[in-house]
């Protein structure tokens, strides 16, 4: 049963997990949209960090630990709405192939006990880009046509140049999916951009794992971006909207232009160890016109044209530090 796009005041949803700079965004607006929100949360730090607002009564917060299944549902009790991202753990940030089956089971985990939660309408799963565009043969994109929501990774391909961040991404998220399938889980995913914020510095981009392959995804204008407070709004857009389905890229941010391009590739081809796909083609840095966008986001746009993201109740505020 999908969620009312208008009786949203008042509803328990949960948010897992609430540590990170997605999580927190989204709980922020959900607040400030009159829910009551469950964080679910990994962090010990950011832990401490909500308690100092439980005096705000429609906020409870929950210790989360996605690979401890009496966490998951505790955090889950009561909700109808589930928003979920993976952080990844706190002994272990670096994405490699370990990577890829902790976060296949945490998926795995979350999906099981959204299943068994009598309450739950619908759960919005946060994704990546990346689980889309590395889709190439012979080091070639294999279709003209712009890629869109419809189209997967290639995980041999990101086997083959170690790109452990899109693999993890594409293969959880395809665990996902099959488990909602199989228990009739309600669920849409949002495949995101490249996350910034305002604190967003260039050497946080070139070590972003996301950004691994950066010079190819530039090459053909497949390398994008979203700001964080979109992103939020993006995911209770798609929540919120009874008419969304299936898979949403999520972005507000193109890198086209081969200055913009060659100035972040060519600094993560510099700072990288694995081989990467290279880029095809060399830039002449004299001639700045701009790369063909080769990505499609219009399926979220359309969604979001009637988005009210001021609708609010009160000014509830926590940022991520």
């Amino acid at each position: 049963m999908a969620p009312s796009a208008l009786n949203h005041t008042f509803k328990t949803v949960c948010v897992a997990d609430a540590s990170g700079q997605i999580g927190q965004s989204i709980v922020r607006k959900l607040l400030r949209r009159g829910y009551n929100v469950h964080a679910a949360v990994t962090s010990t730090t950011t832990l401490s960090e909500y308690w100092r607002f439980e005096k705000e009564k429609r906020l409870k917060v929950f210790r989360y630990d996605p690979f401890d299944y009496q966490t998951i549902v505790a955090a889950m009790r009561g909700c109808s709405g589930l928003f979920y991202s993976f952080e990844p753990p706190h002994d272990h940030p670096i994405y490699d192939e370990y990577m890829v089956d902790t976060e296949m089971r945490a998926a795995h985990n979350v999906l099981e006990a959204c299943a068994q939660t009598e309450t739950m309408e619908r759960v919005v799963y946060t994704s990546s880009v990346t689980a889309v565009i590395w889709n190439w043969k012979d080091n070639r994109r294999s279709s003209l046509t712009q890629i869109n929501e419809r189209n997967w990774s290639d995980p041999n391909l990101c086997r083959k140049f170690n790109l452990w961040y899109a693999l993890s991404k594409t293969l959880a998220e395809k665990t996902a999916w099959a488990l909602a399938m199989d228990r009739e889980v309600n669920m849409v995913s949002i495949n995101s951009g490249l996350l910034l914020t305002s604190k967003t510095t260039e050497m946080a981009v070139i070590n972003s794992p996301y950004s691994d392959g950066a010079a190819k995804m530039c090459e053909d204008g497949l390398f994008v971006a979203v700001d964080v407070e979109f992103l939020a709004d993006s995911h209770i857009c798609v929540y919120e909207d009874p008419s969304s389905y299936g898979r949403y890229l999520c972005f507000d941010r193109v890198i086209s232009r081969p200055d913009d391009a060659v100035g972040v590739a060519t600094q993560i081809l510099t700072t990288s160890h694995p081989p990467y796909p290279p880029p095809i083609n060399s830039y002449d840095s004299g001639e700045n016109t701009e790369i063909r966008t080769e990505i499609d986001g219009r399926k979220l746009a359309n969604l979001m044209i009637d988005y009210n993201r001021d609708a609010g109740f009160g000014d509830w505020q926590f940022y991520y530090e």
